[in-house]
């Protein structure tokens, strides 16, 4: 309820409700009559789509990256994956979110497309709500940093092909450590809530 919300933070309605505008128009939270807000529930639909509409949106900056900015893009991407090594080394895999939002980051700055950067962060912004704790498994840390590795290796080869499913494997691979994780949860406290 905005009311709620507007005393715990002690600030007035309007700013309140102007977030919960910009969350609901983004498809983060549903309006329910007479009850306030509620965070959208997990959809295994929702995640394949998204999924899909990031391969398209990064493949296409992964390739403008390629052609305008090259040596920026592969700059940023070592910078990113040696310092996600380092920070990984010391601690655990919550220190990646940020990195591996960075990593993808680099991509779309690198197209020199500021449209394409836009759309990639709402992207990002609607995955983190299901990769949130799917990305703390060290195991779903290790495959992502895989995975960046291989998006490096291609570009510094200048593969854009290879580059492009290199990616692609990537995303898909995050698909399926997210639906695994999502719906694992879902099933245990289902079958908490049953006994």
């Amino acid at each position: 309820m905005e009311t709620k919300i507007a005393q715990l933070l002690g600030v007035s309605r309007t700013p309140v409700r102007e977030a919960l505008h910009s969350l609901e128009v983004e498809g983060l939270v549903e309006a329910r009559p007479r009850l306030g807000y509620v965070v959208k529930a997990i959809s295994e639909k929702e995640v394949e789509e998204i999924c899909e509409i990031r391969v398209a949106i990064e493949g296409i900056a992964i390739k403008w990256a390629l052609e305008r900015n090259k040596e920026k893009l592969i700059k940023g991407l070592e910078r990113n994956l040696a310092l996600s090594e380092r920070r990984l080394a010391k601690g655990g895999p919550k220190v990646f979110v940020d990195l591996d939002a960075q990593f993808h980051e680099v991509i779309a700055r690198s197209s020199g497309s500021e449209r394409l950067v836009e759309m990639a962060q709402m992207l990002r912004r609607h995955m983190l709500r299901y990769r949130i704790e799917s990305i703390y498994v060290m195991d779903n840390v290790l495959r992502a940093l895989e995975g960046h590795r291989a998006i490096l290796k291609a570009v510094k080869e200048g593969d854009e092909v290879e580059a492009f499913e290199a990616l692609k494997r990537h995303i898909e691979q995050s698909k399926e450590d997210i639906l695994r994780y999502a719906f694992r949860q879902r099933e245990v406290a289902e079958g908490v809530f049953k006994r």
